[in-house]
């Protein structure tokens, strides 16, 4: 990645736009160390955690006949993007905010082979004043709805502060619960059987998805023509940041009829391809085929002065989700998800060897120190 329209810039990191994983990550680590005294309280109601889901992407209960899992995320600053795009263009785009919301939940509530069953939404606003808008808010609704039935998912409830003082006037933090189950028992999918020999399979993503907007906006500032600037041909910036997030519980769904079980899934989110390292085994991740890269992230890496390394490490680059899967199953796999109207591409191999990550193609490799979740 090379910048090509500001040479004159320094390059711009994720931390210089507010985001600090070096100081995040420690209080994850040590928040989920104090968590895990806690899962001796499921004991009286008979149940017991699922230990390896410590530190996963979500959270699994043993009921008895069947898992539990849960997960609560939230959407981050996109909405910010939403509401300034409005301004310039007159558009509502809460439609694809709370596809984006509910997908940071259930894409990450997949990855333990769960079925999403129960969303739950959060929509804290800056004020009362921000439900005045009665267009944004029946988009929001509609939106959400039409995320949860393309999911197959209950919508149950939910809560709508007003929270001045805390939240930004005129803003709103959009966040979602998602309890799922996994049945039968055979669907989980923690790590314990993956190995060298499994493919890497790869899901397309439909650009930024809701990670790295925190940089995507800091970016503003270099373009004279800001959100409107074209990133291809008729596609601003704005809006291309704006495509919503793809849900990938339809392709685990899809696989799981065709009889394929992944060994792993990764959420490719914050961190960018080093979530490729979130389990704890020591295994080498070789990458023989990178996806196409989507407009807008060549154009924020170009923007931000980030090399591959640096862009590889922050955005998704256009890999939303990874599966490991039986080498057997490799082109299965992808051809399932591609029914399913998602790009996928057989795109690597679990070895034997270092805890690392091998992109062949860019000439990146991210060890066991660049990734610290647990």
């Amino acid at each position: 990645m090379t910048r090509k329209d500001t040479p004159a810039e320094a390059p711009l990191s994720y931390e210089q736009a507010g985001v600090d994983y070096d100081l995040i990550d420690p209080m994850k680590v040590a928040a989920q160390r104090a968590a895990k005294s806690t899962a001796r309280h499921l004991s009286a109601h008979g149940f017991s955690e699922v230990a390896a889901s410590r530190g996963e992407s979500a959270y699994v209960v043993d009921v008895g006949p069947f898992y539990l899992a849960s997960i609560v995320e939230c959407l981050g600053s996109k909405a910010v993007v939403a509401d300034e795009m409005k301004a310039l263009t007159g558009k509502s785009y809460y439609g694809a905010i709370a596809q984006d919301t509910l997908a940071m939940a259930i894409n990450d509530l997949i990855t333990v082979g769960a079925t999403p069953l129960v969303v739950q939404a959060y929509w804290a606003a800056g004020g009362s004043e921000w439900f005045a808008d009665g267009e944004r808010a029946q988009a929001l609704v509609e939106g959400w709805k039409a995320a949860c039935d393309a999911c197959g998912v209950a919508w149950g409830g939910g809560e709508t502060p007003a929270l001045a003082g805390i939240v930004e006037a005129g803003r709103i933090d959009l966040a979602a619960s998602c309890t799922g189950l996994i049945n039968p028992k055979e669907r989980l999918s923690v790590g314990d059987r993956l190995a060298p020999g499994d493919a890497i399979v790869l899901l397309a993503s439909s650009g930024i998805h809701a990670n790295g907007l925190s940089l995507a906006r800091k970016l503003i500032e270099r373009l004279p023509q800001g959100y409107l600037t074209e990133v291809a041909p008729g596609l601003s910036y704005g809006d291309a940041l704006l495509a919503p997030t793809t849900l990938y519980s339809p392709v685990t769904e899809a696989l799981y009829k065709a009889g394929i079980t992944p060994h792993y899934c990764a959420n490719i989110t914050g961190h960018g391809w080093r979530k490729l390292l979130r389990h704890p085994a020591e295994q080498t991740y070789r990458i023989h085929t990178v996806p196409p890269v989507p407009p807008v992230l060549r154009f924020i890496a170009e923007q931000a002065g980030h090399d591959a390394r640096e862009a590889y490490s922050t955005l998704n680059m256009g890999a939303g989700f990874a599966l490991f899967v039986k080498a057997v199953d490799a082109e299965r796999t992808v051809e399932t998800a591609r029914a399913q109207g998602v790009a996928a591409w057989v795109a690597g191999a679990v070895e034997a060897g270092p805890k690392q990550v091998v992109i062949e193609p860019i000439d990146v490799t991210f060890g066991n120190d660049d990734l610290r979740l647990r």
